[in-house]
Parts: structure tokens; C-alpha cells; sequence
């Protein structure tokens, strides 16, 4: 191909000829896949798939969801961490599995592994339990219930270690409840022995919960966000149960291996704030219950570090352990 027939196509595309050019040395010409450390119709399936499409375009190169569930992220972060660091490979994820998994067992990375690219969203947590389950009127009726039954409660949970994880030990804390922890590889197998009985409860991100919420399979009982969540206005908060100050969410974030380097951050960090202000992301974000939160490299790590530090108070009390 000619010089003069290769700048006809690139201007055919709409694209500047030095931004094309810039994009070529930031990065390889091959796909960019998008790893998700758990199972299909789990929160971080629903926000990289939302997701997907629009970071295509900005980019300019095809963006592949490629689901590999296990040991709570692990399997997944681990495939990350090891891959060649030239932003062909990414980790969709919460703080929780690169900060609380290493401090609960063996891992091949720590955050040192991986790079920083942006925030994506911030999602709500909620306590589901069976639509037809009368026991719970409210979530008041379900933390009597536990209180007076220590341990009946079977509460489902997306894995050890994961947000769902750190917020159940929350709410056990914080309501003086034990509960029968129940893991899972993800939070979709969670919900679905839910809806079939086996377990009494599970703690999850309103975006996977939200599908079976509104078909009425599931029944929110309440938000772990310090106010009520937009889309639920009628749920009340655990503040308002009477767990005062108590707060949990979920935060995604766009990951690099580390050694990754700066031109190619950039050009990823660039084209996933472009793809977050798109008006439709932001609507399919919401509509599945997040909010699209983009942010600099550095806000990211502050956030990592922030929630490092509460990973390593966990881990120092105990209540932390492997599955």
C-alpha cells in the first residue's frame, strides 16, 4: 500500500493522520481484551460489557470481554499481571481483588502488579433475598432473625476476598450478627441458588441483582450506600435500619500489568474517559444500576491505596481467610 492510498483511508475514517500515527507507536495493532475475574452476569461482566463498545470506538481497535472466573479474581488478575505489558490486556475489577486476595493468600501480584488506567463506575451494594421468601418483611424482620438464629442465615457472597465479602463482614460487624457464609465464584451461580433456596440471602451489586429484581425473582430488603439509591427510591438505606455511619459500595477500575508504558496509559486512560462521557454508556451503566465515575491514573491509585490500607487492618484482625 502507497503512502497516498494509506492517508486516503485514514482520512476516509475520519481520523487525523497524526493521531493515527500516535496511536500505532502507543500501542500494538491487535485487540485490547478486557478481563473479568468472575463468572458471566456478575457486576463486572455488566459494567466492561456496557462498557466495551464505546472504548472500541474511541480506541479504534476491537475490545474483547473475555470472562475468566475463579479463586475469588485470582485466576483472572493473575492472567493480567503476567501479560505483556504494551495495553493489549486489561483487568476489570474491584479494589478488592488485588488488595484483600493477597493479604488472604498466595498470590503471583500485588498492586505493585499492575498499572493504573481509570475508574469506570461506582455501583450500589444491596441485600437480596428470594422474592417469595416471607420471612423478611423488611430487613429490620432479617437482622432480628440472625441475631436470634447465630449462624442459620446462609448468606451468599461473589467469593473471598471480593467487595460482596468485605461488605458482609461489615454487616456483621456492624449489626452484631453471624452469619453462614456461603462463596461463590461470581455473583451470578450466588443469585441463582438464591432464587432456587438453597442459600437465605446474598450481598451483591445492584447491576448483576438488577434483572431479577425487576422480574420479581429477587426482593431488595436494603442499600449499603449512605443514601437511597435513584433507581430504588423506596429501598431504605442500613443507616436507616438503625446501623448508623454504616456505609459499603463498589468501585470499578480499569487495570494495566505494570511496566506498561506511559504513552500507551495514556492513550487507555484517554480513550476510557471519552468513552465514560458518552451519554449512551452513562444510560447503559445506569440503567443496570452504576454510575459511570471516570478519573486520572493517579485517582485510581489513591483509591487502591486507601482501600489497601483497610485490607491490611482486616487481615491484621483475622477476620479474613481463604475459602
Amino acid at each position: 500500500m502507497n503512502r497516498r492510498h494509506m492517508l486516503a483511508q485514514v482520512l476516509a475514517l475520519g481520523v487525523a493522520p497524526w493521531v493515527a500515527a500516535a496511536r500505532a507507536q502507543a500501542m500494538p495493532n491487535k485487540p485490547v481484551t478486557l478481563v473479568v475475574p468472575f463468572a458471566p452476569g456478575g457486576n463486572l461482566d455488566v459494567v466492561a460489557r456496557a462498557l466495551a463498545p464505546a472504548l472500541e470506538q474511541a480506541l479504534g481497535r476491537n475490545v474483547i470481554v473475555d470472562n475468566r472466573p475463579g479463586a475469588g479474581g485470582v485466576l483472572g488478575a493473575s492472567a493480567v499481571s503476567r501479560a505483556e505489558a504494551d495495553g493489549s490486556m486489561l483487568l476489570v475489577t474491584t479494589p478488592n481483588a488485588i488488595v484483600v486476595l493477597p493479604r488472604m493468600t498466595r498470590t503471583a501480584f500485588s498492586l505493585a502488579s499492575f498499572q493504573p488506567v481509570g475508574l469506570v463506575s461506582t455501583t450500589t451494594l444491596v441485600i437480596v433475598v428470594k422474592g417469595s421468601d416471607k420471612r423478611f418483611a423488611d430487613v429490620k424482620a432479617l437482622l432480628a432473625y440472625a441475631r436470634a438464629n447465630p449462624g442459620k442465615v446462609a448468606a451468599g457472597h461473589a467469593g473471598p476476598g471480593t467487595t460482596n465479602h468485605v461488605a458482609t463482614l461489615q454487616l456483621e460487624d456492624a449489626a452484631g450478627i453471624k452469619l453462614n457464609e456461603v462463596p461463590y465464584k461470581g455473583s451470578a451461580p450466588a443469585l441463582m441458588d438464591l432464587m432456587g433456596g438453597q442459600i437465605d440471602m446474598v450481598v451483591d451489586q445492584l447491576t448483576s441483582s438488577a434483572p431479577h429484581i425487576q422480574s420479581g425473582a429477587l426482593r431488595v430488603l436494603a442499600v449499603m450506600s449512605r443514601e437511597r439509591d435513584a433507581t430504588l427510591p423506596t429501598v431504605p438505606t442500613l443507616r436507616e435500619a438503625g446501623l448508623v455511619n454504616f456505609e459499603a459500595t463498589t468501585a470499578t477500575g480499569l487495570l494495566a500489568p505494570a511496566g506498561t508504558p506511559a504513552a500507551a496509559i495514556e492513550t487507555l486512560s484517554k480513550a476510557l474517559r471519552k468513552a465514560l462521557a458518552e451519554d449512551g454508556v452513562k444510560s447503559r451503566l445506569l440503567n443496570v444500576g452504576s454510575v459511570a465515575r471516570s478519573s486520572s491514573p493517579q485517582e485510581l491509585l489513591q483509591t487502591l491505596q486507601r482501600e489497601d490500607v483497610r485490607a491490611q487492618a482486616l487481615a491484621a484482625s483475622g477476620r479474613l481467610k481463604a475459602d
